[in-house]
């Protein structure tokens, strides 16, 4: 049984909705009223269905640019990639769900239409929650967070029986290096409205080789990528993950350095400091000697050296990916986050001697430093 015409030119089709609703979930239900949500920087739209006589009060409808488009991933990645048969994120999100990460459940995928019909966790993100709390409150929620975190990256890391796509893509130098390079073709070319001159453009160049091949060279869990206070839904005790489906494989660090070094929220370094030190100990907890010494968990200065390049990495890439969704896609919301990303970039460069070079050549480009 299909619905009818659940797409229209304009839009949403009401009708074949409402008909998804009474027929294809695994409950019945009928729709009060479908609002809008906010846009995020990808190419999906989202829509909060209202409902009557059922079980839950709303879904979350999840609507594709494309129904096609899943074979292409919005986000570049890495690794030897097979024809691409299954919705990334319904792919992703069975993994999870069988390793126990509080993902959405899915209702229904209406794949003709490329419209998915999600569990509502609710309005609340982490990052909300985070600036009404109180400072105690807070932590405890960030807590919870790497707590989480600690289960998708012991848990989630093995793989399962039914081919997970992360495991086929992965950071390398290559996905690096383009990265590296995004940020400087929006967070410095079209930003600054001007190109590099060579004197710096090729030193930077080569620091950014070297940090790709260290990252490259250390080894990999699975990684969320967009592991952050705008992607946690508080919903009671839960903390609800969503933004799943560019997962891939990357250092122990990748998806800690986007928790802690946020593009919208600036934690205590205290705090900080302290998040590390619970992640460490979680994972500690649950490998052996010889995964520890590899994952640099048993040496603190060599992890919180991991942490702080991916930081780096992680950090430059937003930037110039905000500037990129200013430009190319028209929304402008995300400039804000600028400053605060590149004032941690700062401070992190700042701190190791080694990476002077790096913060030398980048200065005269970078308004936020002067």
């Amino acid at each position: 049984m299909t619905p009818p015409h659940s797409l229209s030119l304009t839009g949403l089709d009401l009708s074949g909705v409402s008909f998804t609703l009474r027929k294809l979930l695994p409950f019945t239900a009928g729709l009060e009223q479908c609002v809008p949500l906010a846009g995020d920087a990808s190419n999906r739209r989202y829509y909060r269905l209202h409902l009557s006589m059922a079980p839950v009060s709303s879904v979350i409808l999840m609507k594709l640019a494309d129904p096609e488009g899943f074979k292409a991933s919005e986000e570049a990645v890495s690794g030897v990639v097979g024809e691409v048969t299954e919705l990334p994120f319904t792919n992703i999100l069975k993994h999870l769900q069988k390793n126990g990460v509080p993902v959405p459940a899915l209702y229904f995928y209406d794949e003709s239409c490329g419209l998915l019909y999600l569990e509502d966790f609710g309005n609340v993100t982490l990052a909300q929650a985070w600036q009404e709390s109180t400072p105690t409150t807070g932590e405890n929620l960030y807590c919870k967070a790497v707590d989480q975190l600690v289960q998708l990256h012991l848990q989630a890391s093995r793989p399962s029986t039914v081919p997970c796509v992360a495991f086929t893509r992965s950071f390398d130098v290559p996905l690096y290096l383009w990265e590296f390079e995004h940020f400087l073709e929006y967070g410095i070319v079209a930003r600054q409205g001007r190109p590099m001159c060579a004197d710096d453009c090729v030193p930077v160049r080569e620091e950014f080789q070297k940090m790709a091949e260290w990252l490259t060279a250390q080894p990999q869990v699975f990684t969320h990528r967009d592991y952050h206070s705008r992607n946690l839904m508080v919903d009671g005790e839960r903390l609800g993950v969503i933004d799943f489906q560019d997962a891939l494989m990357g250092p122990v660090t990748y998806d800690l350095a986007s928790l802690l070094r946020d593009s919208y929220i600036a934690l205590d370094e205290g705090v900080i400091d302290r998040l590390i030190a619970r992640y460490v100990e979680g994972m500690r907890r649950n490998l052996s000697l010889s995964q520890q010494s590899a994952m640099l968990l048993d040496d603190p200065i060599a992890f919180r050296r991991l942490f702080d390049f991916t930081s780096i990495q992680r950090n430059l890439k937003a930037a110039g990916r905000f500037v990129y969704i200013d430009r190319v896609k028209g929304n402008s919301s995300f400039l804000a986050s600028i400053p605060r990303t590149l004032k941690n970039v700062r401070a992190n460069l700042d701190k190791y001697p080694q990476l002077h070079r790096l913060l030398a050549h980048l200065s005269p480009y970078i308004p936020e430093w002067h």
